[in-house]
């Protein structure tokens, strides 16, 4: 029989752990046999690690992995899954804002042969602006990284064997893990949801989050960036070169005076920034090549606790 483990990513989510686990529990897991859930405190400073305690006293089918700081939300799900047993794994928020019921249709659409579901928001009940931020964010993207990025785009995914021991293969530091499943390019299905809206906690996914992951999401897997850049070089070429005509030709026709040291120092600072943010975007790729070369760990584990399903077995 096949086992399934649930990974938690766990961040100042202590005031939802027990409801979450109780709908769980009401709504999947009774109906799926054997099971695992991971959780993974990602650093949190709040009582989430006792709490996550509590609930593995009451399953036995409940592990509980401590990190040795906040190393964010992919690593947290990476390391889920580096120490999960199931012969797959779904991925689960811990802010109950999907319904829980939709690990069971991601499970039966692996049984059916998928190696990867992902679950995609249909629909979502959040602030306007975070809405339109996302969808900016996934416009992106689909032009610039992957064109099957689901419209709402996934946070929640389903992986089977297969591609969790790729994935760990990979070992990617400062990447979008969701890209990195997609990028695997196995059997896949998209199942689509409703996003709910957060009835309790607070949201700790900030603006500087956000940008990090558009820069890790685009820099860890295009190269538009830097073509982009050859573009901008050639159009100020081309452009400098029609201006520097123009001023020749007025010059020799009308007699205009070679003048405008403003003009010249606004094209100057103009191409000094521009030269400026190129070098900066030079940057961010040679970082990350240097980052991935000293082979650090993208997390440490500092604590598991709980029995390894498959010495029961």
């Amino acid at each position: 029989m096949s086992r399934i483990s649930i990974v938690v990513p766990v961040y100042y989510n202590s005031d939802t752990l027990k409801d979450l686990y109780e709908d769980m529990k009401a709504k999947v897991l009774e109906q799926i046999g054997d099971y695992e859930i991971v959780f993974v405190d990602d650093g949190s400073g709040d009582n989430s690690w006792e709490i996550m305690n509590e609930i593995r006293t009451q399953d036995p089918n409940v592990r509980c992995v401590k990190l040795s700081r906040n190393f964010g939300e992919h690593a947290a799900i990476f390391a889920g899954l580096s120490v999960c047993t199931g012969d797959c794994a779904v991925t689960k928020q811990a802010d109950l804002q999907e319904d829980s019921s939709l690990i069971l249709q991601m499970y039966d659409s692996w049984k059916k042969g998928n190696e990867i579901v992902l679950a995609a928001r249909r629909s979502r009940k959040d602030n306007p602006f975070y809405v339109l931020f996302a969808n900016m964010y996934y416009g992106m993207i689909r032009k610039m990284v992957n064109k099957n990025m689901p419209t709402g785009g996934c946070d929640c995914y389903l992986v089977g064997r297969k591609a969790i021991n790729e994935l760990i293969k990979l070992n990617e530091k400062n990447s979008s893990l969701t890209l990195q499943v997609m990028w695997l390019g196995f059997r896949t299905e998209v199942i689509y949801f409703d996003r709910q809206e957060r009835e309790k906690g607070k949201g700790r996914w900030t603006m500087s989050k956000k940008i990090k992951l558009i820069m890790d999401s685009i820099l860890s897997f295009s190269y538009q960036p830097l073509r982009l850049m050859m573009k901008m070089g050639f159009l100020f070429d081309i452009f400098a070169l029609i201006i520097f005509i123009s001023v020749v030709v007025e010059y020799f026709t009308v007699g205009t005076p070679i003048a405008g040291w403003s003009s010249l120092m606004c094209v100057v600072l103009l191409g000094f920034g521009i030269m400026m943010s190129m070098t900066g975007l030079i940057g961010e790729y040679i970082w990350r090549a240097l980052d991935a070369s000293r082979n650090r760990p993208p997390f440490i584990i500092d604590v598991i606790e709980g029995e390894d399903p498959s010495d029961r077995d």
